[in-house]
This record gives structure tokens, C-alpha cells and sequence, in this order.
């Protein structure tokens, strides 16, 4: 994908209106047509880059002999208590908010998915991800690297100790910024089941400028992206805390990021 540069703070601007504009369209005429849509757009305009990669043909059926012949079994043995807790994986404490981040993995029916794989991977709290790709002017944290895993319990209860992430820019349009997130990945009953989604903070006000939130059409869709804060999960003179379910299937559902990483990487 290519950056626009322009010197014309005019012309900044009008691209900057522009995608903003696209995206009120498309949200206005969503609202008319009254077909539910509560997963994000693969063909997405205003996310200039979901017109290049997005899938251009029809899913097919797998025959999962063909694929995997066996499920995941993730016991304790394989995944460490450590790696749920983001803020000891170095010799020193990273910089920035320390925050905990936990909810309940359930299923349409409301009952709990037990002793599933969960991972995480996010920007440290300047906004800069530990990965080649991501070049921008923010420090990195050397006692951050920004990825953690953890195993469901038998409520189906996640926990994540980690670092508020900061916001950071990224080549969509000028002045593109993304609020800051943190993504998440499931693994299901076999290998070819993964969801990936991104979970939000409330109150962002990167929300409305951001065509990969907006690229989910249906506002009640989007808003179940984003975390609530919950004081009984904060910890006196320690951490604040957040509260974030992920619900994998029915009309509740959790929407699922398609494109697994966003431009930032690319």
C-alpha cells in the first residue's frame, strides 16, 4: 500500500474529508437498507487497502482429513501461567499504564469454552509494535515485547497483565491514526478454527476516524468491541481494569478481523 504524502495542507485535509465523508455515506446507507450486518466489510472503501486483499472468491468446503488429523490440546504443561502477564517477560517493568484485561470466552448459548487457547500481541504504550515493519518515529521498550497466551479456565475466564497500548499511525490516508487495541486469537475445536479480533478502550476519540472499526457497519456490532472499565477488577496502587466477553457464535457474536493484521505491518 502507498502512503499519500502531499505538502498541500489543503489537499491534507480534503483527503482527510474525504474518507470521513465515505464513511458517513456508507454507514447512512447501511442504516437504510435494514439488512443486519454485524461483521466487518471485506470490501471496505474507505480501508483502501481491503479493496487489494480482501478474498475474490467463493468460500469452499474442507475436508478437515485433508487439512488436520488431529485437534489442539493445550494442558498446562504447554502454555506457562507467566505468559498470560505481559510486564515480567524482561528483567525490568515496561513504561506506561499497567492494566489488567479479562472476560469470559462463551459460546451462542452462553456457556463457557473451557481450556481454550488465547493469545494476544499489541503495540507497547508509545504505540510502536517490536517488528521490522513498524518504522515510525516512537521508542521501542526493551522489557516489552507485547505478546502473552493464557488457557481459558473451566468458567471459561481469560486474564491478560500487560500495558495500555498507544495509538499509532498507519499509511491509509493523511493523518490516519488507529485507536489504540489490542488483538486477540482464539483456537477452536481443530487447527482450520481461528478467530482473530481486536478489542477496544472506551471512550476513544480515534473511533470515528478509523475506516477498520467503521469498516463494521452495524453500530451495536462495533460497540461490542470495545472493553469496559471495571473498577472490581482494578487493583489498589497497581492496575487499572478492564472487562472484555468474546462471544463465538450467534447473533451476539463478537465480530472477527478478517484480514488477521492490520496495514500497520505491511
Amino acid at each position: 500500500m502507498t502512503a499519500i504524502v502531499d505538502s498541500n495542507p489543503d489537499s491534507a485535509t480534503a483527503s482527510q474529508t474525504e474518507i470521513n465523508a465515505e464513511m458517513a455515506a456508507i454507514e447512512s446507507a447501511y442504516l437504510r437498507s435494514g439488512v443486519e450486518e454485524t461483521q466487518p466489510r471485506l470490501d471496505y472503501p474507505p480501508y483502501r487497502s481491503s479493496l487489494l486483499r480482501h478474498p475474490t472468491k467463493n468460500l469452499q468446503h474442507a475436508d478437515p482429513e485433508g487439512i488436520e488429523l488431529w485437534t489442539p490440546a493445550f494442558g498446562h504443561s504447554d502454555v506457562n501461567t507467566f505468559e498470560s502477564d505481559l510486564t515480567v517477560q524482561h528483567n525490568g517493568e515496561p513504561l506506561g499504564e499497567r492494566i489488567v484485561v479479562t472476560g469470559r470466552i462463551l459460546d451462542g448459548e452462553g456457556r463457557p469454552v473451557r481450556r481454550q487457547l488465547v493469545e494476544i500481541w499489541q503495540a507497547n504504550a508509545a504505540g510502536r509494535y517490536v517488528h521490522k515493519r513498524d518504522q515510525h518515529r516512537a521508542p521501542l521498550d526493551p522489557n516489552f515485547t507485547g505478546v502473552g497466551r493464557c488457557l481459558t479456565d473451566d468458567d471459561g475466564t481469560y486474564a491478560f497483565t500487560t500495558i495500555k497500548p498507544g495509538p499509532y499511525p498507519w499509511k491509509n490516508h493523511h493523518n490516519a491514526w488507529r485507536p489504540a487495541h489490542i488483538h486477540f486469537s482464539l483456537f477452536g475445536t481443530d487447527f482450520t478454527q481461528r478467530m482473530i479480533t481486536q478489542m477496544y478502550f472506551p471512550g476513544d476519540p480515534l473511533f470515528r476516524f478509523d475506516p477498520i472499526y467503521q469498516s463494521i457497519t452495524d453500530q451495536k456490532a462495533r460497540e461490542r468491541l470495545v472493553a469496559t472499565y471495571d473498577h472490581d477488577v482494578s487493583t489498589h496502587q497497581w492496575c487499572t481494569g478492564y472487562r472484555w466477553d468474546i462471544v463465538l457464535t450467534g447473533p451476539a457474536r463478537t465480530p472477527l478481523d478478517d484480514t488477521e493484521v492490520d496495514d500497520h505491518h505491511r
